[in-house]
């Protein structure tokens, strides 16, 4: 089949690249506002039930959860008159202002329940309300009433927070985190590319690919904001895969075209054999990384599943741009792939002369040297390396997990100085900490609400309970009910709270909160129900993924090797892989060590999501090195040498492309640490630190040692799924079978 569509891509090379230049214009112009169209939530189900408390809270009691705050602060007070004015004629503006509702201030609320909207200081205090919509119609609106309402005039200083700024400041600041992170990664790629091939021209045709992917990504990206949500950072994400995906399989393509080349055959030839072999490898990269992230599917947040839809289609479009447009690219350059050289002047510089080194010996390279001398000591050095990677690991065994908040933005963003206020100043009154208790349809005696919210004001860590029945503290009641809590749909009870409620001590709260009996059946709602339903639901979901991953990836990698031992050893290199990189994160992102470096806040837990899309990224990204090395070391076992030498010159011929591969890959997705978004951050060096470990520890250290300790059973299957590839398995026609091969060698 690749042979096939080289062939014709390369006979039509202009009409080819024609097309690929109408479709990246048409792609550009479609995708180019896509991230209004992204949303900044789907941390938890649709279905969980601490969603369906803010639906029921809007739909039946106004204003009862507000999500958009705003901080009103004056040196003179917030009871001075100049504040007061100001004070009023916002709450009276937001109150005219569509989709907005429930409007609230410290100077409309009567006494003693405003004193809740009063900083513990006296010089701020808050106005809230709450924007109606989905996630991109609150973040717009908030968007508008921040321009309208947020500055500082005449002393006194507005600005906005909830979660509806929170979204509209991380939409704003992942557009900006895009900007920066391809504007690092573009230029870098190329020097590392032009270091590679030495001639501009070649160079510059795997970047014009990842360029191409970027832009049919956003347009991707846009298609699927039709039928789904999609979440805003699948956009830097997804743009970054696939630049980097783009890139690295262009990479194996022009090299191996280059190499073709070098060994007599015509432009036309060795772009056919280039993807047959390198081809056929991108091509399985590409099924692997596509099924890894396939996975994330199965879990039901929309900020996972968006990452599945739109990573399986930057994948494919990866990989297609790498198999279709790059060999009509190479056959129409011809003989200019090569022109335009740096190296000629370089070597002029150094007084190196200026011949070009002759055809590669692999015996002679330092990679074929090296992986011989691993090979001798492969025991001590597995060992060795297996240790360090499980130390490495070691400190995600202590790992927390807990949801985002405005703590995710730098201090620099008015909602997180807001949210900081808000927690430090006004215990009794932050809309994101407090748990909300629903009793829908609750008719029964008012003294049972009364009962109950004294029994909640007693836990640990709760300042107050607002009930129907008063405000209650200490187990005491201190005040008469807010208004308009209980009404002919039920009632509901707020607890306000002085602990972080994504932490695991919110977590024991909120345990706490539900083991006291209420008067008729409760739903809880609030940040630390968010937080509890959402690691519910990963937690059920995760090992379905994991088990789908370790499948996908063991039967493709079968279809690709004939074996069964080689798809073992790369699930159990892969894992030692992820497992240090999870450890650095732990140590970095949840321990705080380097938060100086990076400029985030670290909270004492980790985003739950983020591991898991991390997981599901890495596994895929790191299976690309390893089709990449075992495609060329199973070319050299099928071609008559033994094992041990098939897989010192796999090495020899693959180690210094897939170690440019993953320096490519590194600057691309290390340019998402550049965000100011802190697990963007983490995903970015995460991601990072896992390509560069795989590319020389894992896969120049630590598998030729495993390969050499396994000998020729890393060829082996057993004879009815050694039949079945040779019916099923992908190969190409000039390929021999492995299982025959190993028996052959086992005679021997």
């Amino acid at each position: 089949m690749l042979t096939r569509i080289t062939r014709f891509t390369t006979r039509f090379p202009r009409a080819v690249l024609g097309v690929a230049a109408i479709v990246a214009v048409l792609c550009a112009l479609f995708g180019a506002s896509v991230a209004g169209h992204l949303e900044s939530g789907g941390f938890v189900s649709d279905n969980a039930e601490s969603t369906r408390v803010p639906q029921l809270l809007a739909q039946n009691f106004d204003g009862a959860a507000p999500n958009f705050v705003l901080l009103v602060t004056a040196e003179a007070g917030a009871d001075d008159p100049a504040t007061k004015t100001a004070g009023h004629r916002i709450t009276t503006a937001l109150a005219t202002r569509q989709n907005v509702q429930g409007v609230q201030s410290y100077w409309t609320t009567p006494a003693p329940l405003s004193a809740a909207l009063r900083s513990s200081d006296g010089k701020s205090a808050l106005i809230a309300a709450v924007l109606t919509g989905d996630d991109t119609q609150v973040q717009r609106i908030a968007g508008e009433l921040t321009d309208e309402f947020a500055g500082t005039d005449a002393g006194i200083t507005v600005r906005q927070g909830g979660v509806a700024a929170v979204y509209h400041d991380v939409t704003t600041q992942t557009s900006r985190d895009l900007a920066v992170a391809e504007a690092v990664a573009i230029p870098l790629s190329m020097i590392v590319l032009v270091l590679v091939f030495g001639s501009l021209i070649a160079a510059s045709l795997p970047l014009l690919i990842g360029l191409f992917a970027i832009v049919a990504t956003l347009a991707v990206l846009r298609v699927f904001t039709l039928v789904t949500d999609v979440s805003i950072y699948a956009m830097n994400l997804t743009t970054a895969m696939g630049l980097a995906l783009a890139i690295d399989y262009s990479l194996f393509i022009v090299s191996r075209y280059r190499e073709e080349l070098g060994n007599g055959l015509d432009y036309t030839a060795a772009a056919v054999r280039a993807v047959q072999t390198a081809g056929r490898t991108v091509l399985f990269s590409a099924l692997t990384v596509a099924l890894s992230l396939a996975v994330l599917a199965v879990f039901d947040l929309y900020f996972l599943k968006s990452f599945a839809y739109s990573g399986v289609a930057v994948v494919v479009t990866a990989a297609a741009a790498s198999i279709l447009i790059l060999p009509a690219a190479l056959v129409l350059l011809g003989p200019r792939i090569n022109t335009l050289d740096l190296r000629v002047p370089l070597r002029r510089l150094f007084r190196r002369g200026d011949q070009e080194p002759g055809p590669m010996v692999p015996e002679q390279t330092r990679w074929y040297k090296t992986t011989q001398a691993v090979m001798r000591r492969a025991a001590p050095i597995s060992i060795v390396i297996i240790a360090l990677l499980l130390a490495l690991g070691s400190p995600f065994l202590s790992v927390r997990f807990g949801y985002p908040d405005d703590r995710v933005l730098p201090a620099s963003a008015p909602s997180r100085a807001v949210g900081d206020v808000l927690r430090t100043e006004f215990p009794q009154a932050d809309p994101v900490s407090a748990t909300t208790i629903v009793l829908d349809g609750y008719h029964g005696d008012n003294a049972a609400i009364g009962t109950y919210a004294a029994a909640l004001s007693r836990i640990d860590g709760v300042p107050a309970v607002l009930s129907s029945a008063g405000v209650y503290l200490g187990g005491g009641r201190v005040a008469a009910p807010p208004p308009g809590m209980a009404n002919d749909t039920g009632t509901y009870l707020n607890v306000s709270t002085s602990i972080d409620p994504f932490s695991p001590e919110g977590g024991r709260q909120l345990d706490e909160i539900r083991d006291i009996a209420a008067p008729a059946p409760a739903l809880y709602g609030g940040a630390a129900a968010t937080n509890a339903d959402g690691l519910e639901e990963l937690g059920a979901r995760l090992p379905l993924a994991g088990a789908l991953i370790a499948l996908a990836t063991f039967v493709v990698l079968f279809l690709f090797t004939g074996s069964v031992v080689l798809p073992l050893k790369a699930l159990l290199l892969n894992t030692l892989s992820l497992a240090a990189s999870f450890g650095a994160m732990v140590w970095i992102f949840q321990e705080g060590h380097l938060s100086w470096l990076f400029d985030f806040t670290a909270v004492g837990y980790l985003v739950p999501t983020m591991p898991i899309l991390m997981f599901c990224l890495a596994f895929g990204l790191s299976m690309d090195y390893e089709v990449f090395l075992l495609s060329r070391v199973r070319e050299e076992w099928l071609a008559g040498h033994d094992n041990t030498r098939a897989v010192a010159i796999g090495v020899a011929r693959t180690g210094r492309i897939f170690t440019a591969a993953a320096v490519l890959m590194a600057i691309v997705l290390g340019a998402l640490a550049t965000a100011k978004v802190s697990f963007m951050q983490l995903i970015g060096l995460g991601l990072t630190l896992t390509v560069l470990v795989d590319a020389t520890i894992i896969r120049g250290l630590l598998a030729p040692a495993l390969m050499r300790l396994l000998g020729p059973a890393n060829w082996w299957a057993p004879k009815p799924l050694a039949r079945l590839h040779d019916k099923i398995g992908f190969r190409e026609a000039t390929d021999a079978s492995p299982q025959r091969h190993l028996d052959n060698a086992q005679q021997r």
